[in-house]
């Protein structure tokens, strides 16, 4: 079974159809892309089925290999009882989501590589990102706001992308995250790194400021992860993880 992710906003209600388990499935497929390792609970929740029907629909994704399971760390237990486990998408699971002409792409690369050498692979990636950026105002005060309207435009071109604030013990918030946890290029991108660069340049020259990717995709983690500090790190170098990502 293939899955189509549909158009994601963040902190949007997913909508589906009841009556019928493929758009359930479809939905639940979803909710694990967008918001896993989550538990069957919260699943119900914000679908509104029952617990039992989360359950049945998770079972079958596991014995399809499309969906795993694992214990709750220790922080995400609150209360009595025994820790909820948590549900994430495999590879094959992800794997099953839109590809579409990753053959054809990395053909049409190649024979760019080919003919332009790889200036002309790094442009082509950067050009396609900044379009895919058109529309969000470059050198922003607002960071924050900036990343919101990134994010935005990342999932309206399949990426899945939330941003997640970043708060310490005490004091104010040092940093948030980009987190694309979908990339319709992955399969691509594997090949051609020079596409997630080119979104981690793009990132940093958009938002105003150094970008850190923590997390990709493509190196096998949930999502890829960028790190954008709301402080002066000017005098830090931290230690990156170089991958693609996308």
């Amino acid at each position: 079974m293939l899955y189509r992710v549909s158009e994601f906003r963040h902190n949007s209600v997913v909508k589906f159809d009841p009556g019928a388990d493929r758009h359930t499935r479809g939905a639940i497929v979803q909710l694990l892309l967008e918001s896993g390792p989550v538990t069957a609970g919260e699943i119900g929740d914000r679908l509104g089925i029952s617990a039992a029907g989360v359950r049945r629909h998770l079972d079958a994704l596991i014995d399809a290999g499309d969906a795993q399971s694992s214990a709750a760390a220790a922080w995400q237990h609150h209360g009595r009882g025994r820790p909820a486990r948590r549900y994430r998408l495999t590879a094959q699971g992800r794997a099953k989501l839109d590809h579409a002409y990753d053959d054809l792409a990395v053909a049409a690369i190649r024979q760019l590589r080919e003919i332009g050498g790889d200036d002309a692979v790094r442009t082509f990636a950067r050009r396609r990102i900044d379009s895919i950026l058109a529309g969000v105002s470059q050198g922003s005060d607002d960071v924050e706001k900036t990343a919101d309207n990134v994010a935005a435009a990342l999932s309206d071109a399949g990426y899945a992308t939330t941003v997640t604030s970043l708060t310490p013990a005490s004091g104010p918030i040092h940093g948030i995250q980009l987190c694309q946890h979908h990339c319709p290029v992955s399969h691509v991108a594997e090949e051609f790194p020079e596409l997630c660069e080119a979104e981690r340049e793009a990132f940093a020259d958009i938002l105003g400021t150094h970008v850190q990717r923590l997390a990709t995709i493509v190196n096998g983690d949930c999502a890829c992860t960028t790190h954008v500090p709301l402080v002066d790190t000017s005098t830090q170098q931290p230690s990156s993880k170089q991958g693609a990502s996308t």
